[in-house]
Order: C-alpha cells, then structure tokens, then sequence
C-alpha cells in the first residue's frame, strides 16, 4: 500500500470510529451510574441485561463486515470532500435575538446541530462545534466547514437534545462551554452520566427512554421515540446508553428531529401518535450497504418521511463531515431526484440561514458553488 494510501487508511479508519463509529476505538472513562440512572437502565424494556438493544434486529458493523469495510477504505473514492472549502455563510444574528411567539424557525448549524426556535422557545440539538467529530486531535473527520455561529454569539438558549453519545453528535468541548450557562440538557438513558462525567449538574439532566414523554414547559411537551441505530465511545462500552430520536411539541407547531437511524416500522408508530408535524428533520448522509441497518440514506428516508406523517422533509446528517464512501453531495441529490417521485416537499437552508416556517418548501442549493 502507498504511503499516501495507508495515510488516508488511517485518517477514514479514525472516521469510522469517530463518525460511523464502527471500527473500536480507545474506552472512555466509565463513571459509575447513579443508582437512580441505573435503576432506569436496568428497568427498561430496551435492556437486555446488559446492553441496550434496537427496536429489530440490527447489524451495527461490529461483525465480519468491518473487514469488507476496511476494504473498502483502502480503494479509492473520489470526491468525498468540497473542492473548494465551503463558506463563509452569514447568519442574522439580529434576526436570531429576536424570539417571537407562536412561530417556527429553523437555524442549520451543521450535520445534526440545529437551533429550532419554536412557539417563542429556542432548542439546540446535538451541539457540535468541533473541529473534528473524534476522540484524536490530529484524526477522524474533519469539518467542511467552521460552525456558522460562534458557540458566544449562540442567543440564550432554553433547553439542549442529545440524541446519542457518538463523536458527531455528543462534542465534549461544545457541552462544557454550554453546560455553564445553566442550560437544561435532555437526553436518553446513560447519556445523563457522561454529561455528569464533564461537569454538568445533575440539576441540568433528564434522561428519557423511549415513548417517555415531560412538559419542559407550560404548554411544551417532548417526548423520546425509538431510533435504530447504537452508541458507544469506545469498545468496552459499547450500546451502554440508549439512543433516540425526539418529539418537539409547543402550543402551536411540532417537529420530529430523527437524529441517527435505519429505517425501522416504529416511524409509522411515532406518526399515528404523534404526528402531523410541520417539519421531519431525517438523516440522510453517512450511509452504505454495510452498515445500511443503522443509516438510512435518502431513499430510505424518504420513506420513514412519509410514514412520520409530516408537512416538510428536512435532510440532516450530510454535507459537514466525511464519515462514508459516497461523494459529499450524492445524499441531497439524491434527495432531490426521489423527492418529486414521492411528491415530497424539502426544506434545506444553508448552513447559517434561517428558515421561518410557512408551510412552503425551500431549498438552497448552496452546496452547488464548492463541488
């Protein structure tokens, strides 16, 4: 293998642990739950006994695959990243301090970090400013492009969603600097420990397991769903916390954010319980045939779009990092191509732009300018 080669086997091994999080990579500290979180663990039906599980049986990675995988990794993929860096993108900062009432907007900071302002609320999910989605400083994948909005020029945010505690989505640095703010974090079963682990009070944390629903706030309900996906920051903790995707409910307007999943028959469960909603954020980045029970790609998305029963289809998950094989933009144009067929209708801002909901579709093809 060339030098060059065995470079970038390296650097897309490292991805995977990172991103996709299918190759092992070193533990991380475990702290010991409290009795209360474990007690919860130990009593949901999506524990085994010892780790939890998917709503159907899934194949994470951790299996003959990962050596197809590695293969794969070693071949050579073109155009996995911008030709030119993307950005910079502007954002209305003004527009964001602002917070009115008995509206929905929709701020794409990148990959799965999104600012939803909804019926006079702001919401941050997964909050990821690193440079790299990775437990190493020099390896895994790195960003295309800087965060939008910087973590201090973030307005006052009332509440954070942690979907899962993958590199991409769970950021160390991000949670530390926001922990200070006193900002509550809502998050599924065992994330409340890491966070715990980094400093936060446990008077900021709580942790849902699936179809466990709170009023945040008077009027504001959010509830956790089943997602098919896994976690784990290293091997020997492998799927010790739970994953799922959320419910935002406010007086007025309701979203689903997907976070990370393969295509499972609950999304028709979360549709006829909670459904309609005005907006579906759905992953569709990061996919392949490998490891397609835990990612779903666009045409699968398309499909858990329809059975959610929602108004507009938000694309998340794509066009930030490199964590597949695919070139940075196949998922969205692929997107575009299904979208029509299945008469879908798309929101995809630019990252940095705000979206006030209206009911219509919007698509900035921004990604157009760096291929």
């Amino acid at each position: 293998m060339k030098l060059q080669s065995r470079r970038n086997f390296i650097k897309s091994t490292a991805a995977l642990a990172a991103g996709a999080a299918l190759v092992p990579v070193p533990a991380s500290p475990k702290p010991k739950p409290s009795p209360a979180v474990a007690a919860s663990m130990y009593n949901s039906p999506n524990f085994n006994g010892k780790v939890f599980v998917n709503p159907i049986p899934t194949q994470t990675g951790l299996s003959s695959s990962i050596f197809k995988v590695l293969a794969e990794y070693t071949k050579d993929h073109t155009n996995r990243t911008p030709r030119i860096p993307p950005g910079p993108f502007p954002v209305d900062l003004p527009l964001l301090n602002t917070l009115p009432e008995n509206t929905l907007r929709v701020t794409l900071i990148g990959h799965s970090s999104l600012l939803i302002e909804i019926d006079g609320k702001r919401i941050l999910t997964d909050p990821v400013w690193a440079k790299r989605a990775s437990p190493f400083q020099f390896f895994g994948p790195e960003r295309f492009f800087p965060a939008p909005i910087a973590l201090k020029d973030l307005p006052p945010i009332d509440a954070i969603i942690l979907s899962h505690d993958h590199y991409d989505h769970l950021d160390e640095a991000t949670v530390k600097t926001l922990g200070k703010r006193s900002i509550p974090f809502f998050c599924s079963l065992g994330v409340g420990r890491i966070l715990e682990n980094w400093g936060i009070s446990k008077n900021q944390i709580t942790e849902f397991d699936w179809w466990q629903e709170k009023e945040i706030w008077p009027g504001f309900k959010l509830a956790a769903a089943p997602a098919r996906h896994f976690s784990g920051r290293g091997i020997t903790n492998r799927n010790t916390t739970l994953w799922a995707s959320y419910i935002i409910k406010g007086p007025t307007h309701k979203v689903y954010f997907g976070a990370d999943s393969g295509i499972h028959p609950l999304f028709k469960t979360i549709g006829e319980k909670y459904g309609p909603f005005d907006i579906a954020m759905l992953e569709i980045g990061a996919y392949n045939d490998l490891w397609k029970d835990i990612h779903m790609g666009p045409d699968n998305a398309v499909d858990a779009f329809l059975a959610v029963n929602a108004n507009l289809m938000m694309p998340i998950h794509w066009g930030t990092f490199n964590l597949a094989f695919h070139t940075w933009t196949q998922p969205v144009e692929r997107l575009l191509e299904l979208a029509p067929q299945k008469k879908i209708q798309l929101l995809i801002p630019q990252p940095g732009e705000t979206y006030t909901y209206n009911g219509k579709p919007y698509v900035n093809k921004w990604w157009e300018a760096f291929k």
